[in-house]
């Protein structure tokens, strides 16, 4: 007889039994695109469908997005609807370029994120998240209440500024998570304009407040690289060479122009630390609703940091802490669309004689919300079950229907230093403390830019007895 619990179901929207209206589209995706998808979107390979008059096909079949993804990725690029939201913010940075500017810019930031060099900054990681662990040292045995989707943000723009940067960002951190909530809420969300395919010369009224603090994000960025460049003409022999030095190195008429290295900078000192924060946010939620997993956890760790083996090991050597992690990402994965266009028209066939035909212009949307909940392919899909992603189980999940950093060409160039910082600070948080819920502790997951609780994630911290 199997004694364990039952798993934790973390909120979620449930899914809609009705079409909605066109009018309940609208207000549903400027409200929370998470809310709109109805019951075959978690049930059926794909749906072949309109969205204000434009064919979409929207994909969960692992085999098919994996064709369109990596097998004829040349025939798809970004959809429009999508630059239209992300472009404004990021403009040339690796998550909107195309064409050659995408590909010089992925071949300048390759060197630093292979999992060699990723490896080397294991040291910084577990530097950062011991001195940013000593905020909680005063909570006691009675707690305090932290907000962690704040404080996820702070320990994550902290690692990042420290390993990318070497902590020569240009900015008062005091606010910074206030400053990335404005932005993505402001300026990384849907437009009626978008809807409307209305061209980027039309103001987006959803977004008039949001320029201020992005142009704030590129005041940093702008700082930030003078003052490095100050540093290399004083003294090239005495300048870190990390991720900004090596883009600074990128600028000329065979490299990265000025322009596109401040968007790559914006890109990661944004976008690229919010993904790991709101994941970290989300396990911490997760595991605190889940005693007997948060057992195991800290068991591990309480055995591998005993053991006294390098940062650089843990990743290998907590394989609950990376599974409850990975299992976050699945139930709220930080990029909760990927959205491309056929270039051409273009066909699959599934291996059960099932054909697919995809005509050029039409919507290829592949939803790691609704895949990642898929009961095709997930066992108690709304469950948070990391043992899903325990070294034993991993071979029962298929490449293409797991997508927290994407696949093909572009998937994400950060995801081994993502899961490495993840099971550091995991590791270093969990050592010393524990966090749970209180009553008002009522998160709601939002798709902005990335996948948000609304109402924070309040957590009682307190000392581990």
């Amino acid at each position: 007889m199997d004694m364990r619990p039952e798993p934790f179901v973390p909120p979620a929207p449930v899914p809609r039994t009705v079409p909605p209206s066109r009018l309940e589209i609208i207000r549903t995706v400027l409200r929370n695109p998470l809310e709109l998808w109805g019951e075959p979107s978690y049930t059926l390979p794909w749906i072949d469908t309109k969205f204000f008059q434009e064919r979409t096909l929207i994909i969960n079949d692992p085999g098919l997005i994996r064709h369109v993804l990596v097998d004829n990725a040349t025939n798809y690029e970004m959809s429009e609807i999508r630059q239209l939201i992300l472009r404004p913010i990021l403009r040339d940075g690796l998550l909107t370029a195309e064409g050659q500017v995408w590909k010089r810019s992925r071949k300048a930031m390759a060197p630093v994120f292979t999992p060699r060099h990723a490896k080397g900054f294991a040291g910084q990681m577990l530097a950062k998240s011991e001195e940013y662990a000593e905020k909680y040292a005063d909570v006691g045995s009675s707690g305090r209440v932290h907000d962690v989707s704040v404080d996820m943000t702070e320990l994550a723009f902290a690692i990042l500024s420290e390993t990318l940067f070497s902590g020569d960002i240009v900015s008062e951190t005091s606010n910074f998570s206030d400053d990335v909530d404005q932005l993505l809420h402001r300026m990384g969300r849907v437009d009626p304009m978008d809807l409307l395919r209305a061209p980027p010369w039309v103001p987006r009224i959803t977004r008039i407040g949001g320029q201020r603090v992005l142009e704030k994000f590129r005041e940093i960025v702008r700082k930030t690289m003078e003052h490095r460049n100050a540093k290399i003409a004083a003294n090239p022999a005495d300048v870190p060479q990390d991720f900004l030095t090596l883009l600074l190195q990128q600028a000329g008429p065979d490299g990265l122009t000025l322009d596109e290295i401040e968007d790559n900078i914006l890109t990661f000192i944004g976008a690229g630390h919010e993904t790991t924060a709101r994941a970290l946010a989300w396990t911490l939620y997760c595991v605190a609703q889940s005693p007997h997993i948060r057992q195991v956890m800290e068991e591990e760790v309480d055995r591998v940091l005993d053991g006294g083996p390098e940062p650089v090991e843990w990743l290998e050597q907590m394989p609950n802490v990376r599974a409850a992690f990975e299992e976050a990402l699945r139930l709220y994965p930080p990029a909760p669309s990927i959205n491309r266009a056929a270039i051409k028209d273009d066909s699959w066939t599934s291996p059960d004689g099932k054909t697919v035909e995809i005509r050029a212009g039409t919507t290829a949307l592949v939803m790691p919300w609704t895949l990642h909940r898929h009961e095709l392919y997930w066992e108690k899909p709304r469950a948070f079950m990391p043992e899903r992603f325990l070294p034993e189980n991993r071979g029962k999940i298929s490449r293409f229907q797991y997508l927290p950093f994407g696949a093909g060409p572009r998937v994400c160039i950060g995801a081994t230093f993502a899961m490495q910082e993840a099971v550091i600070a995991l590791a270093v948080l969990m050592r010393r403390y524990r966090f749970d819920v209180t009553p008002q502790t009522d998160p709601w997951p939002v798709q902005k830019l990335t996948t948000q609780p609304r109402n924070g994630l309040p957590m009682r911290v307190t000392v581990r007895s």
